[in-house]
Parts: structure tokens; sequence; C-alpha cells
């Protein structure tokens, strides 16, 4: 359901038909680096955090070998930064741990892209499952994604 529900929001971008399926499940970002042949950093990862609403959340696109840095973050959102808790994940961003993505999230799902994914030319973020992905420029990524802008809140 979470691959359908990405790829037909991919599609009003004309973009379904660029999403890469692999052969093993690429849950983690080195995972999912050796099944695409890339480094680790080209992953987009999504990291869905905790908002004071416990309907809403943040989801923060970032190059797959950095971490969410606490002050930053903290400056950005006015709030300490907390993961989901993995029963809650599915619910708020409308796909399962491995496959969160910034495609075909609720409403209360806001996605900002960190500055940590300015320096490639093309990044990869999962698609609704631990098996996909799509190649897209950090800038498709933003306009896709449905963005709200971009953030500084990585190390």
């Amino acid at each position: 359901m979470s691959l359908e529900s990405a790829r037909a929001h991919l599609a009003e971008h004309g973009r379904a038909d660029d999403v890469i399926i692999t052969e093993d499940p690429a849950a983690t970002v080195a995972l999912a680096a050796l099944a695409l042949g890339v480094e680790p950093g080209r992953i987009a990862k999504t990291i869905a955090l905790r908002t004071a609403d416990p309907d809403t959340c943040v989801l923060v696109v970032a190059a797959g070998d950095v971490k969410i840095d606490g002050a930053s973050y903290k400056a950005a959102f006015g709030r300490k930064a907390q993961m989901l808790r993995p029963e809650d994940v599915e619910r708020l961003t409308g796909h399962p741990v491995g496959g969160v993505c910034p495609f075909a999230n609720p409403p209360g799902a806001t996605v900002y892209i960190d500055e940590s994914l300015r320096g490639y030319e093309t990044v990869f973020p999962a698609c609704g499952t631990p098996e996909s992905a799509i190649e897209l420029t950090p800038a498709d990524l933003e306009t896709v994604g449905h963005a709200a802008g971009w953030v500084a809140v990585t190390r």
C-alpha cells in the first residue's frame, strides 16, 4: 500500500516510472547504498520526529551520512529532537519503518529538506518501502516532496 501511494504521488509529477525496486530490503542507509551502488551520503534518509501535537510530525530528509544536531534542531523547531516511536511511524507518516519517505504523507506530516543534501547532484529517497527508491536532484526532491523548506539541522 505504501509503495502504491508513493507511486501515485510521484505520478502527479511524471515520475512514477522512475521508482527503483531493489532485490533485497534496504531499510538502513548502509544497505540502501550497497543495493543502489552509491555512497551513503547520497541516500536521502527521511527522519521522522515528534512535535508537540501527538497527531503531527516533522520529516527531515537528510544525507545518509549525517545525524541530527540537537542544538540546531531546537533552534529551528523550538523543541528537542525526538524520533517517533516505532508504533507511531506508519500512522503519522503513511509509511512503515524503513520505508518512510517524503511522498504521499498525511496532512499532519511536514517535510523539510536538510542542507546536507545540497552537495549532491542526485540523491535517493525511499518510496514507501525498504526495497524502493527514486533518484532525484535535491531541487526536484524539494518540489516533488512538497517540502515546507530547507533547514540546517544536521552535523
